[in-house]
């Protein structure tokens, strides 16, 4: 499916929807004995929707899955977080970036100690690249060509979504890689979503749709909804650029959650080589090291962390705060909201 040329990759996909419905435990008594019995909801951002399905579907196989039953919603990242916040039931979330779960530490729906373990919190990883159209037309290999004169970009709403905050902070990175200074790669960033972003939507999964219905020569995402979607009808490659940022992906249980007990067992599970493959084999990039050595994830040249360009911390301060960030001013010059 991959073909390395020189510092980029393509990958021939195949893109659709999936469909999607929470799911109940298996039938019969042990269903009855779920709704009765445990609840669990599920709150995460949109592109894990079908590896969480099948990831419920083998919990609930599981002695300590047994008579559990999930309700699940998807979206855009921000939005989800924002939600629980303001009341939203949730017993798990699992979110596109770390800050979306720390606002929940700061309101005490999530415990300080949420990343205290060996993968601090995190149950996958991705890294952002272009997916482009069929046989790549306007030939995009690198951050550069995404400036280029006639090159249009979709990408989701940094004060929505959290993939475009790593879409943004991969942009911001790479142009400090290419040996720009940060004013120098803050202007980058001005240029490419003042005059070729040409959609914004809420969620990573709702910029794909709009790219599938033929909005734009390429999208920035994440590599898994590129990976997942080789199983579909609809043709189009994905380049990942020689410099890209390592997405990390984290989960926590809520601290009000009424069955607790059942929700710290869930998010074990995670973990598990079981649930890790299943994450592999959709798209995503495992953080068990003995699971990962199963895939053949190509490795970049000048793939760098969120640490490399100051840490979610500062960045979120610094790009994403709605009334002074940088990212804010681009927006609001655009006339995009960031509320």
């Amino acid at each position: 499916m991959r073909r390395i040329r020189s510092s980029w990759i393509v990958a021939a996909v195949v893109l659709g929807s999936v469909a999607g419905a929470a799911l109940a435990a298996p039938g019969g008594e042990s269903a009855t004995r779920a709704t009765e019995d445990t609840r669990l909801a599920l709150v995460a951002y949109s592109t894990p929707k079908e590896a969480y399905g099948k990831i419920i579907q083998a919990f609930q196989k599981t002695p300590a899955g047994q008579g559990v039953s999930f309700s699940q919603s998807y979206g855009a990242s921000g939005e989800q977080s924002r939600a629980v916040a303001a009341g939203l039931p949730a017993d798990i979330v699992a979110f596109s970036l770390e800050p979306d779960i720390t606002a929940l530490v700061k309101k005490r729906l999530v415990s300080p100690t949420w990343n205290r373990n060996a993968y601090h919190g995190f149950v996958t990883r991705s890294v952002v690249v272009f997916a482009v159209r069929n046989g790549n037309p306007k030939k995009i290999r690198t951050w550069n060509d995404l400036v280029k004169p006639g090159v249009q970009v979709v990408t989701p709403n940094p004060f929505t979504s959290g993939g475009a905050r790593w879409n943004v902070m991969a942009a911001y990175g790479a142009a400090l890689r290419a040996g720009k200074k940060p004013a120098g790669a803050i202007a980058y960033l001005q240029q490419l979503f003042s005059k070729h972003v040409v959609s914004q939507d809420k969620s990573a999964r709702e910029a794909l749709q709009t790219f599938l219905a033929g909005r734009g020569d390429v999208l920035l995402t994440y590599e898994n909804e590129a990976i997942l979607a080789q199983h579909q009808n609809q043709p189009v490659f994905y380049v990942i650029p020689k410099a890209t940022i390592r997405i990390e992906n984290p989960v926590a249980v809520v601290s009000a959650s009424q069955d607790k007990a059942a929700a710290q067992a869930f998010v074990k599970f995670l973990w598990s080589p079981t649930a890790q493959r299943i994450y592999g084999d959709n798209g995503y990039r495992p953080v068990v090291r003995s699971v990962i050595k199963k895939y053949s994830y190509p490795v970049r040249p000048q793939l760098f962390t969120i640490r490399y360009v100051g840490g979610w911390a500062k960045v979120e301060k610094q790009f994403f705060d709605p009334n002074t960030g940088i990212m804010a001013r681009i927006e609001r010059g655009m006339g995009v909201p960031t509320g």
